[in-house]
């Protein structure tokens, strides 16, 4: 069986988009969290037209190369546009946890509005055996109160943004993390933990 894992690009102060994320515009205002995707000369082998620093495209590719299935909030959904079917992922069917109908049925999304744990069992499932990959501040602490994340990678970017969306909400309790890699590189510092439980 896979593990659940979240890899999001985050600013050092924790916002996973810029100001003012919107429906259509999911990044916000500014899209530096994500200049690291297009600096280098190293093609990714999973996402077509990233061109990663050497460094990142190893720690990028490993990670998108484990995921079998992703798993976002309705917040996350709206704001990134994939009421026409899209998916964060080039071949990861999508699960969205929300209470709300989809727009339309689609063959590589899947809504579940029962919570986090059937939610992140659909995901596990239709991973068959890959890792399960969650989108999005809401999703990830939702899924840190129960228990259910087993890595946590941080792409952090080297930028203080003052507001945007947080990686992570008010949880119950702390979370403690063990580092399992550090990796430097340009304009961007990836950090990779195993939660501790």
């Amino acid at each position: 069986m896979g593990t659940v894992i979240s890899a999001l690009s985050v600013s050092v102060d924790g916002y996973i988009t810029g100001r003012n994320p919107r429906t259509g515009h999911g990044l916000g205002d500014g899209d530096m969290l994500f200049d690291w995707y297009g600096n280098g000369d190293t093609p990714s082998r999973v996402f077509e037209g990233f061109r990663l620093s050497e460094a990142s495209a190893r720690v990028f590719d490993r990670a998108a190369g484990r995921v079998g299935a992703s798993l976002a909030g309705r917040h996350t959904y709206d704001d990134s546009g994939w009421a026409e079917g899209g998916a964060p992922h080039p071949t990861a069917p999508l699960v969205v946890l929300s209470h709300r109908p989809p727009p339309r049925e689609h063959e590589r999304q899947t809504f579940v509005s029962t919570g986090i744990e059937d939610a992140v069992a659909t995901a596990l499932e239709l991973a068959d055996g890959k890792d399960v990959a969650l989108m999005g501040g809401g999703v990830v602490t939702e899924a840190l109160r129960a228990g259910l994340v087993d890595e946590l990678i941080l792409h952090q970017v080297p930028i203080l943004l003052g507001a945007g969306r947080p990686f992570f909400q008010t949880l119950p309790q702390h979370v403690r993390l063990r580092l399992l890699e550090a990796v430097a590189a340009p304009g961007v510092t990836h950090l990779h933990y195993e939660v501790v439980r």
